[in-house]
């Protein structure tokens, strides 16, 4: 199923891999282990504005930096690192390793073949899934999913990615779009979308969204939700209100998830859950009033997630 479909690849066992989580904000990669430890790790600002080629370059200058930590200078074998798995913002085919749809959050994403430009750029094995499928494979090896086998991830970031598993296993739909809830419609005729749609769950429970709500209610640019956060932290009566209304509309999002798949667990992960010490108490009264009765928790690996579940994605790639 993976999308190297290279012929007469042999099994071999692998030590460590790279996982690279490609969002709107950042640039996240990492050495990981078998045991899902993280060996070395590093970040860059995504700059997504500048383009395709340049998203592109910053994830090759994550990679090759990772390989030089490890003496590996080499582009013709990596010897230290047996793969890489990547993870992105947009639908991803994972046969094929093909970016099938994406928003303007990453300008031009849209067609690009990530496997390929791994093997013919940096001489590595890939695979290439969602972010949010990649976060969800993470915390369910490693972080608040572990043992459960009925999961499903909603993460708050730059957009609103979302994944499900049944049985332990990813559910990514005829069309690779399964758990993309951040394009269900949560307002009909609500605030325009960059998908084309009207009324998204993205508008209304992103990290960008909360940027707008801000500065809508209390009139100031924000560069950063955790602003917003902190001004709530010290009393800010207007930041309350802002942040109890994001949470009010994430607990529709996730009472309509909860019903819809009666899962073992949410877990709700992204930058804006990295966040979430001020804000969660408002989003659990607001789960209890709607009924909510599945468990919904924060992310244990935080902005980790993606990249371990992406290491994981590698790993089970070599193995198959």
């Amino acid at each position: 199923m993976w999308g190297n479909k290279e012929v007469g690849v042999v099994a071999v066992a692998v030590n460590r891999v790279i996982g690279i989580d490609i969002g709107g904000t950042s640039v996240k990669a990492a050495i990981v282990a078998q045991d899902g430890s993280v060996l070395d790790e590093i970040r860059l600002d995504t700059d997504a504005s500048r383009g395709r080629e340049w998203v592109l370059s910053r994830v090759s200058e994550s990679v090759l930096g990772l390989l030089r930590s490890f003496g590996d200078t080499s582009m013709d074998a990596h010897i230290d690192v047996g793969a890489l798995g990547i993870a992105t913002a947009g639908r991803v085919n994972v046969e094929s390793g093909e970016v099938v749809y994406a928003t303007d959050n990453l300008l031009g994403w849209q067609g690009t073949s990530l496997v390929t430009w791994a093997r013919e750029k940096l001489a590595l094995r890939a695979v290439a899934d969602n972010d949010a499928n990649a976060a969800l494979l993470g915390e369910a090896w490693q972080g608040a999913g572990k043992g459960k086998r009925r999961l499903v991830m909603l993460t708050l970031g730059t957009g609103v990615g979302g994944a499900y598993m049944e049985n332990g296993l990813l559910c990514r739909g005829v069309h690779w779009s399964g758990g993309d809830w951040g394009h269900s419609i949560l307002f009909p005729g609500g605030h325009p979308c960059n998908c084309g749609k009207k009324g998204c769950a993205e508008q209304y429970v992103s990290g960008s969204a909360l940027l707008r709500r801000g500065r809508e209610h209390v009139g100031k640019l924000y560069r950063s939700g955790n602003e917003i956060v902190k001004e709530a932290a010290h009393g800010n009566q207007e930041a309350i209100q802002v942040l109890d209304d994001y949470t009010a509309d994430l607990a529709v999002l996730l009472a309509n998830i909860a019903v819809t798949l009666d899962p073992e667990g949410i877990i709700v992960g992204g930058g804006v859950a990295d966040t979430g010490e001020v804000w969660w108490p408002m989003l659990e009264k607001h789960l209890h009033q709607f009924g909510v009765q599945t468990e919904v928790s924060r992310a244990l690996l935080g902005n980790r997630a993606g990249i371990i579940g992406a290491a994981r994605l590698a790993f089970e790639m070599t193995e198959s």
